[in-house]
């Protein structure tokens, strides 16, 4: 649903922020008060058969408020941000056609960044023939020669480019035979060009309650059978190299089912692991200056809150 001169931005709420930080149990009794239906902001809970490790709402969960985003794509399929994005935007103006409020839910910041982008950014030009000639020159000269070909085409992106990074090289490269413009000239879009208008909370825990948390979710896991759907899925043909088995709680435990590791071990790794990315996910939320951080010692108030903030949107209480 884009925006047009006399129709205002599709308002969307989201819950989002860091793995173990309790964005079910917050976002569920608001979605439950104000209609919402849940789109599941997460990178993993797209896959069919793994619910355990990815923590997926439960089945009464799901039938307490309408879930979208879930269960969509098989472990041996790979899905990307952008076909995230689209099939994100599809549900969105199918929930704000039923009059009911989106609702964001989940930590895969890349999936918020997306469907910030304005509808048309992502429409630079693109030329299989000419992509076809690049390559084949990246194949005969090498990485260091089409770098240095950046470099004189386009030194700000250049500098940010590895030589080997020869996908983004090439696409540089491709752009600006295209358009005559270097690719670092071409505007990037800003938020205010988003086609939504995004009410985004976080919880915000100390760390030390936040790795209590952590780790008391993977022993929990662990216990609910962890190991044995991972086993399940390798059975079923599922690789260790394929996408959705790179996951956090796969990974460490695929040595484990196939006979080459101690569980013990698996499981510390997969902690340590997890407060690593919830440490990433947390840097990359704190930049979002549209999101409003939740005490945790104010959680019980915050459904409130959030309702109140909803129904009047400059009555914002939380701060950074």
């Amino acid at each position: 649903m884009q925006k047009t001169n006399n129709q205002p931005k599709p308002r969307i709420l989201g819950i989002v922020g860091a793995t173990a930080s309790g964005k079910t149990s917050l976002s569920l009794p608001v979605a439950r008060t104000l209609g919402c239906e849940i789109l599941c902001m997460d990178s993993m809970q797209i896959y069919r058969r793994m619910d355990i490790g990815t923590a997926k709402p439960t089945a009464e969960e799901q039938a307490a408020v309408p879930h979208h985003l879930l269960d969509i794509v098989e472990p041996t399929d790979s899905y990307s941000v952008a076909e995230y994005v689209n099939a994100a935007r599809a549900v969105i103006d199918a929930v704000v056609r039923r009059g009911h409020i989106p609702m964001l839910v989940g930590g895969t910041g890349l999936y918020l960044r997306g469907l910030t982008l304005p509808m048309d950014y992502g429409g630079l030009p693109s030329d299989p023939s000419v992509r076809a000639e690049l390559q084949e020159q990246l194949d005969q000269m090498g990485a260091q020669e089409m770098h240095r070909r950046l470099q004189s085409a386009d030194a700000e992106t250049a500098a940010r480019l590895h030589p080997n990074d020869t996908r983004r090289v090439l696409r540089a490269l491709e752009i600006y035979r295209l358009t005559g413009v270097p690719m670092s000239q071409h505007r990037a879009p800003q938020d205010a060009d988003s086609p939504y208008d995004f009410q985004l909370y976080s919880i915000d825990w100390p760390r030390a309650e936040m790795h209590s948390r952590i780790n008391l979710r993977v022993d929990q896991m662990l216990r609910e059978g962890l190991l044995d759907e991972v086993d399940s899925l390798l059975q079923s043909g599922v690789t260790p190299d394929m996408q959705s088995m790179q996951g956090l709680g796969y990974k460490e435990l695929i040595p484990v089912a196939q006979g080459r590791g101690v569980l013990k071990d698996a499981a510390e790794q997969i902690k340590t692991g997890t407060r690593n990315y919830a440490r990433r996910q947390l840097i990359w939320f704190r930049r979002d200056q549209r999101i409003r951080w939740i005490p945790s010692d104010q959680l019980r108030s915050a459904h409130n809150t959030i309702i109140k903030n909803w129904e009047d949107p400059a009555s914002w209480t939380f701060n950074r």
